[in-house]
């Protein structure tokens, strides 16, 4: 298995990415697999994992840094838009029909957390893409105004959309609006404001478990208000007769999400339970990864194959 740097344009945008390419022989092009990050993440934590465990198994996998994010361009920094991040799914679509290594009849998405659900509105929206995978997919933007476990008091977002409004005041007469962060300084804290959820994202993106210094750990504050609007789930009828895999934990916190599009999609779909993982555990924990590789390798050979 190689990795190489490339770019391509979303937008108008620079986007970053890792290609990963498979030692394995092939009669032909491979089958290949667009790979999106959680939110505030970065090529190099979970997406990067999945992409080089999947091109372990045969896939040509690109996993790409969202505009605004990590290496890729575009300001401000920290910018969460969902109408750009549902984009960069397609451009990375399109740049993997580009290349002679590729398949373009056999391409999938694989999105993680936040990309899970940018994933199911760029498929629903996309007919290049043959199959649609989800690892504890979510939609940032239900998460952000219902809480990661759908009981947040509505009073939450709307003090965060106070935020956003005022930052977006600062910013037109020429001050500095701040930026919105994701985690608290302790992991006590993360605790008191998240449970346990709370403690396993503080644990992966701040500590040596998975930090990574391109990983911005804050939010833009006009994200907010572009997420009181997006809903990812709204296309997801659209992916049929396309199939669907979501592969969520058993003790997520955030699975109610995936139960929801697992009701509403039209053609074939499995939502696969992973005995005893949580969300995060699903990033990195062997005990959770392997068995997920292994499920997700299983629907892409299969899906794909058929795909011609």
């Amino acid at each position: 298995m190689a990795k190489s740097n490339v770019t391509f344009e979303s937008a108008g945008i620079r986007i970053a990415a890792h290609l990963y390419t498979p030692d394995t022989p092939a009669a032909g092009p491979h089958p290949a697999l667009v790979v999106g990050h959680p939110g505030t993440s970065v090529k190099e934590q979970t997406s990067g994992t999945y992409a080089r465990r999947m091109a372990e198994r045969g896939f040509v996998t690109l996993a790409f840094d969202a505009a605004y994010q990590g290496e890729s361009g575009g300001l401000p920094r920290g910018l969460e838009d969902p109408a750009q991040r549902v984009e960069d799914f397609k451009a990375a679509v399109s740049y993997l029909t580009t290349r002679d290594d590729v398949d373009a009849a056999r391409i999938g998405l694989l999105g993680v957390c936040a990309s899970g659900g940018y994933s199911l509105s760029a498929a629903g929206g996309d007919h290049r893409v043959r199959a649609v995978a989800t690892v504890s997919g979510v939609d940032v933007a239900r998460q952000f105004r219902l809480g990661a476990d759908g009981t947040q008091d509505p009073a939450v977002f709307q003090s965060l959309l106070d935020a956003a409004a005022q930052a977006r005041t600062a910013a037109a007469r020429g001050e500095d609006p701040g930026v919105m962060p994701m985690f608290p300084e302790t992991a006590e804290q993360a605790g008191a404001l998240g449970g346990e959820h709370g403690i396993e994202g503080f644990e992966y993106y701040c500590t040596a478990r998975g930090e990574h210094d391109r990983s911005a750990k804050f939010l833009a504050w006009e994200s907010v208000d572009k997420l009181a609007f997006f809903d990812a789930f709204h296309a997801v009828p659209l992916i049929g007769p396309r199939p669907l895999l979501q592969i969520v934990g058993t003790r997520a916190v955030t699975s109610w999400m995936a139960v929801d599009v697992h009701q509403r999609a039209t053609g074939p779909k499995e939502l696969h339970w992973i005995e005893g993982a949580s969300h995060v555990d699903l990033y990195d924990k062997k005990e959770a990864v392997d068995p997920a590789v292994d499920k997700l390798t299983d629907f892409f050979n299969s899906v794909l194959q058929n795909a011609r």
